[in-house]
């Protein structure tokens, strides 16, 4: 089970109404979505604007759709010009502004994270002027961002005046470093400019990664694919996602595919699960989510017969034979069982059936709707936070590092977190199962594996190298 959310950006819907691109996604089995504002489907400007945010927001509830607003709508602010008026421009206001409106949309719609761009230098601009206007627009936009508590994600854009990744990282530090500034990542972008690979792009973004965008592209042709005609290791590059412990949206790009949205939604989504789990799309997966649609009582029967569907192997079988870091076949597939389901319940329903699942289920059902919980709305997140609490008390080691994936890191509480990542180096679960693990760990935490390291090494017992990890980390 991967931490992080696929989805499907709306600009790649722009002959659809908004309600039936996001029930598309959903149907697909997408957990996210990117959200474009622009006249069709969230109009910014609108002055119905508040009414409109609240029905947005209350659909992505219901469909259980995570959000990221994006804003590279192109003729939004101007009807004549392209991408205009920019942070470059002699007269940025207007953009400005629009970048505060898009924060204040997304604090409403909860959005992980407002995704903007520099915009092109005009040509009569020299760099250094171009650099400073870059500075003071992006400060003033910052200003709003940290009113609202929302983070401003920065993409680099080929033909822009920022167009690298190591672009972003300097502007951020010229910054400050602030904490709510971070990288859009467009990994078909790193095919076509970057030095190196997508994966290592991936990785040199590392915590600062808020946002990710996926298409293929060629080398030196900026152009955005779908998957397969171009040169993107995608599952290398998937990889490498989970590696970093991204568990925000990495949503499919393809703003020129509009004419054949619902079949190129399609084809994506079981290209980034061939490539999630090294294998094709399984038939029966994609009929038992129809059927959860149709009856969700029907889970029932469904969830115990996913092992005997679809198979129990090791997503990653190389490197993580018991699938402690990174899953199995079948939790991942009870993950997409119980996306659909939180897609057609309401939230005191949903975690009835969800705590049911848990409760009367086998070590690999519970193993399921643990790595599963990230996938879930935040209204039955009491029960999650209960399910994972009773999953720390066992020693079995499949359900402790199912327990401490990326819905422990968003949702339990820091004491908890902290035993649960002991309890991980008593039964020998690695840490790099447990997310969130660089950002969470603490002087208390520190504290507490000093003290076992400690009492092992008097006792004259060997100390976990993960524990060692941890105390060298900070």
């Amino acid at each position: 089970m991967t931490p992080f959310h696929l989805g499907y950006g709306t600009n790649g819907f722009a002959n659809h109404r908004l309600d039936d691109a996001l029930t598309v996604l959903a149907e697909l089995g997408y957990t996210a979505v990117a959200l474009t504002l622009d006249h069709s489907h969230l109009d910014p400007f609108a002055d119905d604007l508040p009414a409109r945010v609240r029905t947005v927001g209350d659909r992505v509830g219901a469909l259980g759709l995570r959000v990221v607003v994006e804003t590279g709508a192109r003729y939004l602010l101007d009807p004549r010009r392209k991408h205009q008026p920019t942070l470059l421009s002699g007269e940025p206001e207007v953009r400005i502004d629009f970048l505060r409106r898009a924060l204040r949309i997304a604090a409403e719609l909860g959005a992980d994270c407002v995704s903007f761009w520099s915009g092109a230098k005009p040509d009569d601009l020299d760099e250094a002027t171009a650099w400073q206007r870059l500075l003071t627009g992006v400060s003033a936009v910052h200003e709003e961002a940290a009113r609202r508590g929302v983070r401003l994600a920065m993409e680099p854009e080929p033909g822009h005046f920022v167009w690298r990744l190591e672009q972003v990282l300097r502007l951020r530090e010229e910054l400050g470093d602030p904490d709510l500034l971070g990288v859009t990542l467009d990994v078909g972008h790193c095919v076509a400019v970057e030095p190196t690979s997508a994966a290592d792009c991936v990785r040199q973004a590392g915590p600062l990664l808020f946002n990710v965008q996926l298409d293929d592209m060629l080398p030196g042709v900026h152009e955005h694919l779908e998957f397969g005609e171009g040169e993107l290791d995608l599952a290398g590059t998937l990889r490498a996602l989970s590696e970093v412990g991204y568990a925000g949206v990495a949503a499919v790009e393809l703003p020129r595919h509009s004419h054949a949205a619902p079949e190129v939604a399609a084809r994506s989504i079981s290209a980034l699960r061939a490539a999630l789990h090294g294998g094709p799309e399984h038939p029966w997966l994609a009929e038992a989510e129809r059927a959860l649609r149709e009856d969700p009582t029907a889970v029932r029967t469904l969830f115990p017969s996913v092992g005997r569907k679809v198979g129990r192997a090791a997503l990653h079988r190389e490197t993580d034979a018991e699938g402690l870091v990174h899953g199995t076949v079948d939790d991942l597939a009870r993950g997409r069982l119980l996306g659909a389901l939180a897609a057609v319940l309401p939230p005191a329903e949903l975690a009835a059936e969800v705590l049911d699942l848990y409760r009367y289920g086998d070590a690999a059902e519970r193993r399921g709707v643990l790595r599963g919980l990230h996938l879930l709305p935040d209204a039955v997140a009491e029960t999650g936070k209960q399910i994972v609490e009773d999953a720390l008390r066992t020693n079995d080691i499949r359900l402790v590092a199912g327990a401490l994936g990326p819905f422990a890191a968003r949702h339990l509480d820091a004491h908890s977190w902290r035993h649960g990542v002991l309890k991980c180096l008593f039964v020998g679960v690695p840490v790099a199962a447990v997310s969130g693990l660089t950002e969470r760990t603490d002087d208390e935490l520190v504290r507490m594996v000093a003290d076992y390291v400690a009492e092992r090494e008097a006792a004259g017992r060997t100390v976990p190298a993960d524990a060692q990890a941890i105390l060298e980390g900070r």
